[in-house]
Formats: C-alpha cells, structure tokens, sequence
C-alpha cells in the first residue's frame, strides 16, 4: 500500500468522502467534503477543502488549499490570504486561501494532520 493510500484510509474515518486523484506529475490532487466551519463566522456550515500533495509527498509538504469559491465572511469582509482562482490542477474557480505549514515532520505528520491545519486556518473566521 502507497503512503498516499494509507493516509487516505486514514482521512476518511473522519471525511468518508475524501479522495486523492493521482497526477500526471506524481502529485495527487485530496479532495476533502464536509469541512465544518465554524458558526457565525462564515456564510457556510461547512465546505470542500482541497490541496495538493505534491510529487515526494510526504517529504515534499503540502502548500495552500482551496475551499468553495462561494464561501464567504459573515458580513460580506475580505478573507484574509485568499481569492478566488482556477486552480493548477483545472476545473472551475475556487476560493484559494494562500496558507503555510509552519512545521512538518514526514515521519509524523500526515493527510489528516494537513486537513487539521487548513481546520485551524478556517476557525480563524478571518
């Protein structure tokens, strides 16, 4: 079983839809729905996070995420370190939150420690 396919295993005992599609680059493309937001801090109860895990993951980090392009402060005030884009990997819009891992530990940390991160980031209701 691949890394990858471990921490996958991993991630959905808490997000059963989660998913990580395979790139041509040897990243994968996590896709992770129903990521609670915090009550009157966003105009969601919750949104689809998504990053990558690039080629060398665990040793190569992942960096930034993407969440709903729809999703938005209560009252309508700008998010700090995100816009709206079309991310690397295609498809439509999506809102990308400019955000960095402080520290990382590949022989500890993991998809699920990352998707813990991004919770961090979006409790911040900023």
């Amino acid at each position: 079983m691949s890394v990858i396919a471990g921490q996958l295993e991993e991630l959905r005992r808490r997000f059963p839809g989660a998913d990580a599609t395979p790139q041509g680059d040897g990243s994968f493309i996590v896709t992770v729905p129903g990521v609670r937001l915090p009550p009157g801090s966003w105009n969601r109860q919750a949104t689809t996070a998504v990053f990558i895990a690039p080629n060398g993951y665990p040793v190569a980090k992942p960096d930034s995420f993407w969440a709903d392009p729809e999703l938005q402060l209560v009252g309508g005030a700008q998010i700090k370190n995100a816009n709206v884009q079309i991310p690397p990997f295609g498809g439509g819009p999506r809102l990308w939150f400019s955000w960095h891992v402080g520290s990382w530990n590949p022989n500890r940390d993991t998809l699920s420690s990352y998707v813990r991160i991004i919770e961090r980031r979006l409790q911040k209701g900023e």
